[in-house]
């Protein structure tokens, strides 16, 4: 079976967990993720086997048999939709990864080497009061860039709650101080002001690379909605993102702009302007 091999045995495997045990050694991240993924595929499982015990068991085919191979269905396709990514082992393994050694309270994704901006991560699980909050005291600012490029506060107001995880994953100062970048831009060759260095992950060729990288630091998040807007308006790369007026098209014309360098930052980013959508 493929997909036997794309998640490389359950949690329960004994040989598994030993080959676990020797990566976590030898690279925390990756059997960070596989660990996500084979929880994922056992979450997956017991939730399967759930709605199994719930239908009725009585007729011809119930037997000892066909609930073994029924049995042994369920596991594979657990894996299976695993395999395919179903959001729980993406958001273990942002929320596991601040306990690694050496990691850092930083944005965990980040642009290739070449794009002006970090790629974003998934979006945290954080409570709708809070995320409401984040809407609420950034509205008045996402209309000011929206009357400057044209474009929907409630886009505006997306980009940067995925990039900044709802706020709860802003980029700080040396001390610790906030820099108010909520949309992860970097301090290119063009940035006379201040800034901020972090340990960040790059996707170089679609691989991930932890490095330092500098952003943008401002005064004020009312500076950091100015200079977004300003971004936008004044490259030409973004010149299709401007024509946009609905979240899928202005998601993939981020993407297409090369804004992030994540193959799924359009679906994330969709996902997150329609929560900011449903807040009114």
């Amino acid at each position: 079976m493929n997909t036997m091999s794309n998640i490389a045995g359950l949690a329960t495997d004994v040989q598994s967990l030993d080959a676990l045990k020797l990566q976590a050694k030898q690279s925390p991240d990756a059997a960070l993720k596989k660990a996500a993924q084979q929880f994922e595929a056992v979450f997956m499982n017991m939730m399967l086997k759930s709605m199994r015990e719930a239908a009725p068991q009585d007729g011809m085919f119930d037997s000892d048999q066909t609930r073994m191979f029924t049995s042994m269905l369920d596991q594979q396709l657990s894996q299976d939709m695993s395999a395919r990514g179903m959001g729980l082992a993406d958001v273990m393994v942002k929320q596991l990864s601040r306990s690694l050694p050496g990691a850092v309270a930083t944005p965990s994704h980040a642009p290739a080497v070449t794009s002006p901006v970090r790629q974003s991560a998934v979006p945290s699980a954080y409570s709708q009061g809070t995320q409401q909050e984040f809407v609420d005291r950034l509205l008045p600012h996402a209309v000011q860039a929206a009357q400057a490029t044209g474009i929907s506060p409630q886009l505006i107001l997306g980009q940067a709650a995925l990039e900044s995880g709802w706020g709860r994953r802003e980029i700080k100062n040396a001390d610790g101080s906030n820099s108010f970048n909520l949309f992860g831009i970097k301090a290119g060759q063009g940035w006379n002001g201040k800034v901020a260095e972090v340990t960040t992950t790059e996707y170089v060729n679609g691989a991930p690379v932890k490095q330092v990288e500098k952003f943008r630091a401002y005064g004020s998040y009312a500076e950091a909605f100015q200079d977004y807007a300003r971004m936008l308006g004044g490259n030409a790369r973004y010149a299709g993102v401007l024509r946009q007026t609905d979240a899928v098209g202005f998601s993939q014309a981020m993407q297409r702009s090369g804004y992030a360098t994540d193959p799924h930052y359009a679906d994330k980013l969709v996902g997150t302007i329609s929560k900011v959508s449903a807040m009114g």
